[in-house]
């Protein structure tokens, strides 16, 4: 789900006003932003109830944190880095492997685009691939996850993923070029 322009721009105003003391300004952002964490999240986790706990902890830090929350800049990179650090953080207390990033709607969306006349080793061999690609995506280093989804998952621009990874345009770069190479090793040593 991307925010259109108008909608970011009165989510941005609505942070700036809880910023600088609005407390009902809050139920915008809610409003604005909490449907978008909730997708990131359930894409990170793959579990709905974890995803909300999630956004409403990321809520409350952006609530905490919203005196230092520089007014006029745009609120969606310093979210989403807030809601990184959170993932993270949920990841470390429990120590678990998150689930494949392929869901149901991925396998559908396939499906539609599959014309039910291909040849069943064609199919079988998109889903093998698909199935590859995701894989490689759950082993690549966080870091280079985390720019990659907030970029092809997210919709987040480089520039935008660069502000709120707090690295440069050129890192989200490198890194968007590492998980591709390391997808393109991965088929080529299953061609092999």
């Amino acid at each position: 789900m991307k925010l259109q322009d108008a909608e970011r721009a009165a989510l941005n105003s609505a942070m700036d006003r809880y910023a600088d003391g609005e407390e009902k300004a809050f139920a915008d952002v809610y409003d604005l932003l909490a449907p978008r964490l909730l997708g990131y999240f359930a894409r990170q986790t793959g579990d709905d109830a974890l995803a909300e706990d999630l956004a409403q902890q990321t809520l409350l830090q952006m609530h905490a944190a919203r005196r230092n929350y520089a007014t006029g800049s745009d609120v969606v990179p310093w979210a989403f880095a807030i809601a990184r650090n959170v993932v993270i953080d949920a990841y470390r207390r429990t120590r678990k492997e998150f689930l494949s990033r392929a869901t149901g709607d991925d396998v559908e969306a396939m499906d539609l685009r599959i014309d039910r006349s291909s040849n069943p080793d064609e199919v079988a061999m998109t889903r093998q691939t698909i199935d590859l690609v995701n894989d490689v995506l759950c082993r690549v280093p966080e870091p280079l996850r985390a720019a990659w989804d907030m970029v092809h998952r997210e919709g987040f621009s480089n520039a935008e993923t660069a502000l709120a990874l707090g690295i440069t345009e050129n890192a989200v770069k490198l890194r968007l070029f590492h998980v591709r190479e390391a997808v393109r090793v991965a088929i080529h040593r299953d061609e092999s």
